[in-house]
């Protein structure tokens, strides 16, 4: 891959050069703030795929001065050839000037080779004032493009777009904190039109980023699949001597074990979160989620957690008995056929009727109290027996991990993780649905899924996540 290149974001201060940036290089460390002169001097944020640079972006300080600027740049200049010699020899003799502190830092790195993204806020009525900063850009013939970001509920999109048409050779409208991905894309090739020299790298950058996008994709779907078999199977496990058994009732012992046992479920989807989160490159977020306390309503088994993500009863009766009647299907095989089928559907309607008769509700594992032996008795609480925690457990991760990945880095706002209101999984193939039921029965039988059919349940949560996008965005 050729030189990456280098895009300066500049303009007037507090109108969003900072939330372009932090967007465009996925960094969400980058401060953004309302006041003015957040960003004091420039400074460059690289986006890196894969070790690779694709494209530099650098964050520049705000206009203070244009009008003074321009008035030396046109008592120094003698024709339009030496426009961009003449805003060198302004940079270089001003440096150290306080007064032009900023317009020294923003023009640095254009005269070092970068291309220009001229940010304003479509929100505030167009103003002659500006006139003065582009006139500027325009003398220092770097390749160059406006973006209008509306900050504010107003719009004065048109009569920014007449405006800046007469000094950027492409103007486009670009909210930083709401833009899709596919208008980061657009951006990129819109510049490679620009400048010759960029295009290719610009081009092999679009197709690195797309691919980045599918790969952490499949990423996300492996995270949440472990999960899931982590916390369907998960017992906790007390050992207790036989004093201690005689002295503990079973009634708190069981309350001791299933706070434990809550505990490590809540733990375990914390940590799932956190790792979606930094696998698309967000370190700062703050959730805003209802804690998943005992007796909330909105704890992971509670009526509403139940009725915003469980499936139906019926769904759950129809993927039962696909996953039963493959397990079934052995029988089948090692009668060599002899059964006619029979263990394939004795197996489908026994994984049907065990599903359905969850269906309605969301049920805690039971205690199991073991005999005592060698003055030991063992007590566990777990693993879930109701599929219907499985699905709960999915469908707040899959809503939880379609939020990050449609987050711009720019955004500062509480992620919100409000439930989806239908069941998204309806919409989902009958084989997808068989290999996600599958797996639940099998980590609610503590056996864990051999690689083979782990891959097959990482892809149809994968399924299932593309399936959640498309209605999401169907409803926007």
């Amino acid at each position: 891959m050729t030189q990456a290149p280098t895009f300066a974001v500049v303009g007037h201060p507090n109108k969003g050069k900072s939330s372009v940036v932090a967007t465009l290089s996925q960094n969400d460390a980058i401060a953004i703030a309302l006041e003015p002169g957040t960003t004091r001097k420039h400074q460059a944020y690289p986006l890196k795929v894969d070790g690779q640079t694709l494209y530099t972006l650098v964050d520049t300080p705000g206009f203070q001065r244009p009008r003074r600027v321009l008035e030396w740049l046109e008592a120094h200049s003698v024709s339009a050839s030496d426009h961009a010699d003449t805003v060198r020899s302004f940079v270089t003799q001003h440096r150290g000037d306080g007064r032009f502190t900023d317009e020294c830092e923003l023009l640095t790195p254009l005269l070092d080779g970068a291309g220009i993204i001229y940010v304003v806020d479509g929100s505030v009525p167009y103003s002659a004032e500006h006139e003065a900063e582009m006139t500027i850009l325009r003398w220092t013939g770097r390749p160059s493009l406006a973006l209008i970001n509306s900050i504010g509920a107003e719009d004065y999109s048109d009569t920014w777009q007449a405006a800046l048409g007469q000094f950027f050779q492409v103007v486009r409208r670009f909210d930083a904190v709401r833009a899709p991905f596919e208008q980061h894309l657009g951006l990129l090739r819109a510049f490679g039109q620009l400048e010759p020299a960029w295009e290719s790298p610009l081009e092999q950058a679009t197709h690195f980023l797309s691919d980045q996008q599918n790969r952490r994709r499949r990423q996300a779907a492996a995270l949440i699949g472990r999960t899931l078999e982590d916390m369907m199977s998960f017992r906790e496990k007390r050992t207790l001597t036989a004093s201690q058994a005689a002295e503990t009732s079973d009634g708190s012992l069981a309350e001791q074990l299933r706070q434990s046992w809550y505990r490590h479920q809540r733990q375990r989807e914390q940590s799932l979160r956190v790792d979606i989160e930094h696998l698309y490159q967000h370190q700062r977020i703050r959730r805003q989620e209802a804690e998943l306390a005992w007796h909330s309503e909105h704890d992971l088994f509670s009526e509403n957690s139940r009725k915003a993500w469980a499936v139906s009863k019926r769904y759950l009766a129809t993927a039962g008995f696909g996953a039963g009647a493959v397990s079934g299907a052995g029988i089948d095989a090692l009668t060599l056929g002899s059964s006619l089928g029979t263990g394939a559907l004795v197996g489908g309607l026994i994984g049907a009727a065990g599903s359905y008769f969850y269906g309605d509700r969301l049920a805690l594992p039971a205690l199991n109290i073991g005999v005592l032996r060698d003055g030991l008795q063992t007590a566990t609480f777990g693993p879930v027996q109701d599929s219907q925690f499985g699905y709960v457990v999915l469908g707040r991760a899959i809503n939880h991990w379609w939020h990050i990945s449609h987050r711009n880095h720019a955004g500062r706002d509480l992620l919100d993780l409000e439930p989806a209101g239908h069941h998204w999984l309806e919409n989902l193939d009958k084989a997808s649905r068989q290999d996600i039921q599958r797996a639940f029965d099998k980590c609610r039988k503590r056996r864990s899924p051999d690689e083979r059919q782990r891959e097959k349940f990482n892809a149809a949560i994968e399924r299932s996540m593309a399936v959640y996008d498309n209605w999401r965005l169907n409803r926007t």
